[in-house]
C-alpha cells in the first residue's frame, strides 16, 4: 500500500488555445491537500475542476506554476517518471464508469490488467478477487460488464483505481450518473478507502449531497479557487496576492462598486457593506 500523497499547487495556470484565441482554463491556482484527506472540487461546468486533476495527474502539463504530488514535483518530472507514478501511486478516475474498464474484460481482468505495469516493479498487490472483495462486489468477479447495474459498474471501475493501492485517488465526477442509492454506496466505498488504507481521495462533484458528504470542499470559480467549506459551512478563500474572490450567493447581494468594511468578531470576521447588515463570513 502507497502511504497518502498530499498536493500542493502554487500560482498554478493552464491555458488552452481555441478558436484563435488564448483561453485560461486556470488563472493562479494555489491549492493545499493534506496526505489521507478525503475532498471535493466544486464549481460550475467550465471552472478549470477537470483541468485541474488532469493536471495533477500529470496527463498534460501546466502553462504556468507549480505542482507537487507526495515527493514529485509533477509540474516538470519526465515523461518516464510520470508514467511509474500514474502506474503505481497516483489513480485518475475518469467521468463515466465505462471510460475506465475494458469493456470485454470481466471486472476481475480488468482490475488484473490495471496492475500490470506495477507488478512489474518491487511493488506487491493484493489479488483481483481481494481488491473486488474490499468494493463488496466479489460476487460480480466473473461476470459480463453488460450484466451490471450502473452502480456495480461505478464501483468496478473504482476497483481498477484502487488496483494498485495508490496514495492517490483523482475521481471526476464518480457518482454524476447514479441513483441516490447507488451514489451512497459510492461514496462510503470511497471513504471507507480513504480510512482504511489512509488514500487521499479528490473528487469532482456537482451534487450538493455528495458535497455535504465530504469533510472538506475546495470550489473553483472562473479558474481560481472561489471558496472553501467546512463541515457544511462555506468560506471565502484570502488569495496569495490578497484577493478575496466571495461566494456567489455573496456576490449577488453586493453589485460592483459596493464599498465594505471588515471587523473582527469573536475570531472571525464580518464583512459589512456600506448602509447595509452585517454579514458573517
Amino acid at each position: 500500500m502507497s502511504p497518502g500523497m498530499g498536493i500542493r499547487t502554487h500560482g498554478l495556470v493552464h491555458i488552452y488555445h481555441a478558436e484563435g484565441h488564448d483561453v485560461a482554463a486556470l488563472s493562479g491556482v494555489d491549492l493545499d491537500v493534506r496526505a489521507g484527506e478525503l475532498m471535493g472540487l466544486l464549481g460550475p461546468s467550465g471552472s478549470g475542476k477537470s483541468t485541474l486533476m488532469s493536471l495533477l495527474a500529470g496527463v498534460f502539463r501546466p502553462s504556468a506554476g507549480k505542482i507537487f504530488v507526495g515527493a514529485h514535483e509533477v509540474s516538470s518530472a519526465a515523461t518516464k517518471e510520470l508514467d511509474r507514478l500514474r502506474a503505481t501511486q497516483v489513480s485518475l478516475m475518469l467521468q463515466g464508469a465505462g471510460r475506465n474498464l475494458l469493456p470485454y474484460a470481466t471486472p476481475a481482468a480488468n482490475v488484473r490488467f490495471a496492475q500490470r505495469a506495477a507488478r512489474r516493479t518491487t511493488k506487491d498487490l493484493p489479488a483481483a478477487e481481494e481488491v473486488l472483495s474490499e468494493l463488496g462486489i466479489a460476487d460480480v468477479a466473473d461476470r459480463p460488464l453488460a450484466s451490471l447495474t450502473p452502480g456495480e459498474l461505478q464501483l468496478v471501475a473504482l476497483a481498477v483505481a484502487l488496483a494498485t493501492r495508490p496514495g492517490l485517488v483523482l475521481a471526476d465526477e464518480p457518482t454524476s450518473q447514479l441513483g441516490h442509492d447507488a451514489r451512497d454506496l459510492v461514496l462510503e466505498r470511497l471513504a471507507w478507502i480513504n480510512r482504511t488504507h489512509g488514500t487521499t481521495v479528490v473528487l469532482v462533484t456537482h451534487d450538493p449531497h455528495v458535497a455535504a458528504f465530504l469533510p472538506r470542499t475546495v470550489t473553483i470559480r472562473d479558474g481560481r479557487i472561489g471558496g472553501e467549506g467546512r463541515s457544511g459551512e462555506e468560506y471565502a478563500v484570502v488569495t496569495a496576492d490578497g484577493s478575496l474572490p466571495l461566494p456567489g450567493h455573496v456576490r449577488d447581494m453586493l453589485p460592483p462598486g459596493t464599498l465594505v468594511r471588515f471587523h473582527p468578531v469573536d475570531g472571525h470576521y464580518e464583512l459589512v457593506p456600506e448602509h447595509e447588515e452585517a454579514i458573517d463570513e
